[in-house]
């Protein structure tokens, strides 16, 4: 369980600050009970605050449906929440909604559409849907099979601390010329100059 909640945990903390006034003692004791494994109060706090349009909220309770945390696993309920919640621009549910489609997890396995919502989350940064495009690019799966691409957002992932996208970026880079990689470099850094628009 500890490897599910750390990249949450991350994400409430940095992003904490942003709630509102109003809700901010439902967002912070919702947040307390999520880390302390209270999932019951977790749902309690933050249904209010999905319901009101909390992207935060709506992503948490999307993972609490996803994962089966306190509730009855429901893929469907899962997918409204995290789909209002990317819908928004939310990183963390774009990037969730990726792995939906592409493990078919209540909805048809669709690597085009698990392609789209990594794209839509590595734009913003988010290192984890980062590397799962490298992955796509690689493997041909949802985008044309590319190692210049593949190696290019396999590299920004590792630039942010993704340990897994190193290895598959050095293991992209055994299929590829030294031009090709340098390519791939060069790639990245005007991909991340441009704050990874239109990549």
């Amino acid at each position: 369980m500890k490897k599910l909640i750390g990249p949450f945990c991350l994400t409430f903390a940095l992003l904490a600050g942003g709630v509102g006034a109003s809700s901010g003692a439902d967002y912070e004791k919702g947040l307390d009970a999520f880390l302390a494994g209270d999932y019951a109060t977790a749902l309690g706090e933050f249904r209010p605050l999905a319901e009101s349009g909390h992207a935060i909220a709506q992503f948490t309770l999307g993972v609490l449906y996803d994962k089966g945390l306190g509730v009855p696993q429901d893929f469907d309920i899962a997918l409204k929440w995290y789909t209002l919640a990317a819908d928004q621009g939310y990183a963390g549910a774009q990037t969730a909604l990726g792995e939906m489609y592409r493990k078919g997890n209540g909805v048809p396995q669709d690597n085009r559409i698990a392609a789209r919502w990594y794209t839509l989350a590595a734009e913003q940064g988010h290192a984890g849907s980062q590397h799962n495009l490298g992955l796509n690019y690689s493997r041909g799966k949802g985008v044309p099979q590319d190692y210049v691409y593949a190696h290019m957002w396999l590299n920004i992932a590792a630039s942010q601390g993704d340990e897994g996208a190193t290895k598959q970026r050095k293991r992209a880079a055994r299929k590829m010329t030294s031009a090709e990689i340098s390519a791939a470099r060069k790639l990245a850094r005007e991909c991340v100059a441009k704050e990874y628009k239109g990549c």
